[in-house]
C-alpha cells in the first residue's frame, strides 16, 4: 500500500478546513451583532424610559415669573434670553461627554452618552414649556400632563397640541415611544462623532449641542408664532 493511501484518512482537506473556519467565523459574528443589537436596543429604551421619569420633574418657569425675572421685555426678547441659556446648559453637557472621551482611559462611553442625552433633553424639554409660557401658549392640565404635553413636542420637534390635555398613560403609549426612540436614535447619532477619534474633545462636543438646540428652537419658535396668544388676551 503507498503512503497516499495509507494516510488519506488522517490528512485534513485544506479547503474543507477554510471553509469551516469561515462558517464558524460567520455564525460569530451573526451571534456578535444579535447581542450587539440586543444591548443597544436594551440600552435606547433604558435612555427613554430616564427621559420619560425626568421630565414631570424638570422645573418649568411661569409667565409671571420670567416677566418678572426680565422686567420690560417683550416675548421675542424673553425667548431669545431663554434660548440663550438653553444652548449654554446643552454646550455644558456636551462639552463633558467630549472631554471624558479624551481621557487616556475613557470611562465607559454609552453610559456617558446615554447621560448626555437625557441631560440634554431635560434642558430643551424645560426650554420648550418656558417658550410656551412666553408666547402664552402654556400646554392644559396638570403639571403631569403639560409635562407629557412637553415631552411630545420634543420628540416630534413641534409645539405641543393643546387640544385636548395629554393624559399621563400618553407617556406610555407605544406611539410616543416611537417617536422618543426615533429622537434619541437622531440625537445620539449626531453626538458619535464626539466619540470618534481625532474628533473629541469639549469644544466639538459643545458645537454639536448648541447646532441641535438652536435648531430646536428655531422650529419650536416658529410654529409657536402662527398660534401665539398675546399677554393682555391671557386669563388672570
Amino acid at each position: 500500500m503507498d503512503d497516499g493511501a495509507m494516510h488519506g484518512d488522517d490528512t485534513t482537506d485544506p479547503r474543507k478546513a477554510e471553509r469551516g473556519l469561515t462558517a464558524s467565523l460567520a455564525t460569530a459574528v451573526r451571534l456578535g451583532a444579535r447581542k450587539g443589537g440586543d444591548r443597544a436596543r436594551a440600552g435606547l429604551q433604558t435612555v427613554v424610559d430616564r427621559i420619560i421619569a425626568t421630565a414631570p420633574r424638570v422645573p418649568v418657569r411661569e409667565l409671571a415669573t420670567l416677566r418678572e425675572q426680565f422686567p420690560g421685555l417683550g416675548p421675542e426678547q424673553i425667548a431669545d434670553k431663554l434660548v440663550a441659556g438653553a444652548v449654554h446648559g446643552t454646550c455644558t453637557v456636551g462639552a463633558g461627554v467630549g472631554a471624558a472621551a479624551m481621557l487616556p482611559v475613557p470611562p465607559a462611553m454609552p453610559t456617558e452618552l446615554a447621560a448626555e442625552v437625557v441631560g440634554v433633553a431635560c434642558i430643551e424639554i424645560k426650554l420648550i414649556a418656558e417658550l410656551h409660557e412666553v408666547y402664552g401658549l402654556r400646554a392644559p392640565g396638570t403639571a403631569v400632563e403639560r409635562a407629557t404635553a412637553y415631552l411630545d413636542a420634543w420628540a416630534a420637534e413641534r409645539g405641543a397640541d393643546r387640544a385636548v390635555p395629554a393624559g399621563v398613560g400618553a407617556a406610555l403609549s407605544g406611539h410616543l415611544k416611537r417617536e422618543l426612540r426615533q429622537r434619541v436614535v437622531r440625537r445620539t447619532v449626531r453626538s458619535l462623532p464626539v466619540l470618534t477619534p481625532l474628533m473629541v474633545g469639549a469644544a466639538v462636543g459643545a458645537v454639536l449641542n448648541r447646532r441641535d438646540t438652536l435648531r430646536l428652537a428655531r422650529r419650536i419658535r416658529e410654529d409657536l408664532r402662527t398660534r401665539q396668544v398675546p399677554w393682555d388676551a391671557l386669563p388672570e
